[in-house]
C-alpha cells in the first residue's frame, strides 16, 4: 500500500532536504571512485567509502524528516529521494561485485526487481499515470540494504570484527532483497489493478 502524504506540496527547488538529496547524489560516483581504487592499482580506501555510505544513510533520514517537519515535501524532492536510493544501490552493487563481495546470484536478483520496476513505470506512462511512490515496505528494504552493503565492505578484512560484520551484513542483505522484492511485487500488483480499471472505463 502507498503511504499517503497530506501534507501540501510546494515547486521550490532550493529546499533544506531537496539541497541533501542533491548531496547524496554528487555521493555516488565519489563513492564508486573510492571502492574500485583498488582495482585499479590505487591504495584501498574502504574506510573512505564507509564514510560516504554512512553520511549518505544520515542525509537519507534527514531529508524526509525535515521536508515532513518543515512542510517542504516537493515534486523534486519526490524524485530526487528515490533516485538517489537506487544509484547508491546500484554503485554499491557494481563496487562490491567488482571487488568479488558479493555473489552475482544476489546482484542479479537486485537488478532484475529494478527491471521489473522500470517495466511497470513504463506501462504507468502509457496509462497516463505518474510513477509509483516510495511505500514504506519499498523504503524499510533502503534501509537494511544500505545497512548491509557497508557490513559487507566492513567484512572484507581479517579479524573478528569483519567476521561479524559479515554476519549481521548477511542478515540485512538477506531482510533488505526479501523485502525489495515485496515491495516490487506490491508495484506489480497496483498497476494491475490500475490498468484493469483504466480498461474497465474504456
Amino acid at each position: 500500500m502507498e503511504v499517503q502524504e497530506t501534507r501540501v506540496q510546494t515547486d521550490r527547488v532550493l529546499t533544506i532536504p531537496n539541497i541533501l538529496s542533491m548531496a547524496r547524489l554528487v555521493g555516488v560516483p565519489l563513492f564508486l571512485w573510492l571502492i574500485l581504487r583498488p582495482e585499479f592499482g590505487g591504495p584501498k580506501s574502504d574506510t573512505w567509502a564507509l564514510l560516504v555510505l554512512a553520511l549518505s544513510g544520515i542525509s537519507d533520514y534527514l531529508d524526509g524528516k525535515l521536508a515532513r517537519r518543515w512542510n517542504q515535501i516537493s515534486s523534486l524532492g519526490r524524485l530526487l529521494d528515490p533516485a538517489a536510493d537506487r544509484l547508491y544501490i546500484l554503485s554499491t552493487l557494481v563496487g562490491l561485485t567488482w571487488r568479488e563481495i558479493l555473489p552475482i546470484w544476489l546482484t542479479a536478483a537486485l537488478l532484475l526487481r529494478e527491471l521489473v520496476l522500470l517495466v511497470m513505470v513504463g506501462i504507468l506512462r502509457r496509462h497516463g499515470y505518474p510513477p509509483p511512490q516510495v511505500n514504506f515496505l519499498g523504503k524499510a528494504a533502503t534501509f537494511n540494504l544500505m545497512y548491509a552493503f557497508p557490513l559487507l565492505l566492513l567484512s572484507d578484512g581479517t579479524g573478528w570484527i569483519s567476521s561479524l560484520a559479515a554476519i549481521f551484513g548477511w542478515a540485512f542483505a538477506g531482510w533488505g532483497t526479501t523485502l525489495y522484492w515485496w515491495a516490487g511485487v506490491l508495484y506489480v500488483v497496483q498497476v494491475r489493478r490500475l490498468v484493469r480499471a483504466d480498461a474497465k472505463a474504456d
